[in-house]
């Protein structure tokens, strides 16, 4: 793997100093900026391989700076620094994008160890969707490239949002086998911890909303383990 370019979008100095620096020394290639608005600007200039933002900062917020990137961009990673971890918060950032969260203070460590983690499922994620574009689930299209759920018989499409795809693309490659709640946190969240559980239901009863114009269509939850999608014939 090349040299990974981190975009580091955060309004404490000191932290952007001693985060970008530390980095560096490990061979990451390091942008900055020190608000939502330059961040924004930085992102489409440098194109970096993960972005990391704080989600408090003056004239633009992380939230939104994610919220207009991903107009454009659903694939670089995006981690979000922050002292704010509330259920309502986390679930807002995943349903913005987010790919991660990592709670102030932190270990530099830790960081890097995300970024490398973050960085290794894009690459699966590219070439998961490369092997397949398209799932057929009852009369729906789900087309994640485009994070898309077509209703066959009127064509109307629904967006779904970054976590929504990935949790469904997990449930529709298990065909009908149960996927284990902890795998799901794993993979998306890096941490199965009750706050990124409680997020993935929340998640889930999304999905089970999308999905119900076809009554044959169940996500189940199977108590003790985890989640299987079925779609009765």
């Amino acid at each position: 793997m090349s040299t990974i370019k981190i975009l580091l979008v955060e309004d404490e100095k000191t932290l952007v100093q001693i985060v970008s620096e530390t980095l560096r020394s490990k061979g990451f290639t390091v942008e900055t900026a020190y608000d939502g608005i330059g961040g924004l600007e930085r992102f489409f200039e440098v194109h970096p391989d993960v972005l990391i933002a704080d989600v408090m900062m003056p004239r633009l917020d992380g939230f939104e700076m994610v919220r207009r990137i991903r107009k454009t961009d659903d694939r670089t990673p995006v981690l979000f620094l922050t002292a704010k971890s509330t259920p309502d918060d986390v679930v807002t950032g995943f349903e913005l994008g987010a790919n991660d969260y990592l709670k102030k203070p932190f270990a530099i460590q830790e960081l890097i160890v995300r970024i490398k983690a973050l960085m290794g499922k894009a690459y699966m994620t590219e070439r998961q969707e490369m092997e397949q574009s398209e799932y057929l689930v009852g009369d729906y299209r789900f087309l994640p490239v485009t994070q898309a759920l077509e209703y066959i018989p009127d064509g109307t499409t629904n967006s779904l949002s970054h976590r929504e795809t990935e949790i469904l693309r997990h449930l529709c490659r298990a065909e009908g086998a149960v996927v284990p709640m902890q795998n799901l946190l794993l993979d998306l969240w890096g941490d199965d911890d009750f706050f990124n559980a409680r997020s993935l239901q929340v998640f889930i009863t999304r999905l089970r909303r999308s999905l119900s114009k076809d009554p044959r269509i169940r996500i189940v939850n199977v108590r003790g383990s985890g989640y299987k999608l079925i779609a009765e014939c």
